[in-house]
């Protein structure tokens, strides 16, 4: 059972674990003990001390913004409206609260807002689907468009949104490098020929990107009923992010090992057998690490992308909340950025872990 334990979290990639499952067994106190005092004390520590500096320097910007604040009343409105303002501010009062840095414990507010915000609209929204069932019923019966809920999405549904376009992006760079990565891979004269078109677009912006692709859907689309900002969101997501996995899938492919293709030669294999049961077996690890960075890639375009296009998603959110300015929105940009960089961390867990399950070392 131990063993199952210890080989599970192997797979999961929390080998950091182990040495705490040894140490509850018994095995090696002193050595176990030193290593999760290293891998698991001093990281959350480090968490701590983290989460101290932040809320040192959250106190020190609030105190230099709340004395600008009182200063600038005191030079434009006078004495009396100062004192009136430092009162304010130190009542705690959001309406004149100085608006800095936020502590964690502001972070940590805003999350809770952000959370009760969606159960808010989430009910609003259920409310409005009891409210036009009858309606939507007769309208689809005549065959016109159902009546639907035109609110302002909560934060939870554009981390919904977000993920749908990263994938969306992702599945189209997939289906766009790989078999493009075989191609140039299996062709040295092809891989020379075209060399310059990936060393020329790989580096280019997510901003270019994007005006590149609006100008092209909004022409082709331009009659068609649609959500043209999804559409423009992840084909640019998928443009912008898709060159590791081709370079990376064509330098897999051209270094297969000669003795494998041999072997395919004398059973005389077709095209498609080869690269099925040959090449792309052996291709599958650095096909998968360009994956990887692949994903990484978009969902981190993704968001200056939405930011961009206005399109719904964390990226608009966090354009509006700092256009919107108020007292809370530096702190909901702070859980905003969090909730991007977790995410990140999870998408890239999870390639790791469907590398491992396809991979033929890891199940070797």
């Amino acid at each position: 059972m131990g063993r199952k334990i210890l080989n599970s979290f192997h797979w999961l990639g929390f080998s950091f674990l182990e040495p705490l499952v040894r140490l509850i067994r018994g095995e090696e106190p002193k050595k176990n003990g030193l290593i999760i005092f290293r891998k698991v004390i001093v990281p959350i520590a480090s968490v701590l001390l983290f989460l101290g500096v932040c809320n040192y320097f959250a106190h020190y910007l609030y105190a230099v913004e709340r004395e600008r604040k009182i200063e600038k009343t005191l030079a434009t409105q006078g004495e009396e409206a100062a004192l009136a303002m430092q009162e304010c501010i130190d009542s705690g009062d959001l309406s004149c609260k100085p608006n800095s840095l936020p502590s964690p414990g502001d972070v940590w507010n805003g999350a809770v807002t952000l959370i009760e915000d969606h159960k808010t609209i989430s009910a609003d929204k259920e409310a409005f689907r009891e409210k036009t069932a009858g309606i939507n019923a007769k309208r689809k019966a005549q065959g016109k468009e159902p009546i639907t809920y035109t609110g302002r999405p909560s934060f939870v549904d554009q981390i919904m949104t977000s993920l749908e376009t990263v994938f969306a992006g992702f599945l189209l760079a997939a289906l766009l490098a790989i078999p493009a990565g075989i191609v140039l891979g299996l062709s040295e004269t092809l891989r020379t020929a075209l060399n310059w078109v990936i060393q020329i677009f790989k580096p280019v912006s997510p901003v270019v990107w994007l005006l590149l692709v609006s100008m092209v859907v909004k022409t082709i689309l331009a009659s068609a009923d649609m959500d043209k900002s999804f559409v423009i969101s992840f084909i640019s997501v998928g443009l912008c992010s898709m060159w590791a996995t081709l370079v990376n899938t064509a330098m897999g492919v051209s270094s297969v090992d000669k003795d494998y293709l041999n072997v395919s030669k004398v059973l005389r294999l077709g095209v498609f057998s080869n690269v099925f049961k040959v090449i792309l077996p052996s291709s599958i690890p650095l096909i998968f690490t360009g994956l990887r960075i692949t994903l990484s890639v978009a969902w981190m375009v993704l968001i200056a992308i939405e930011l961009l296009a206005q399109s719904p998603g964390l990226g608009s959110f966090v354009w509006e909340e700092f256009q919107n300015g108020a007292n809370d929105s530096n702190a909901k940009i702070i859980v905003a950025m969090f909730v991007i960089g977790g995410i990140g961390f999870a998408l890239d867990r999870m390639m790791m872990l469907v590398q491992k399950a396809v991979s033929y070392e890891s199940r070797a």
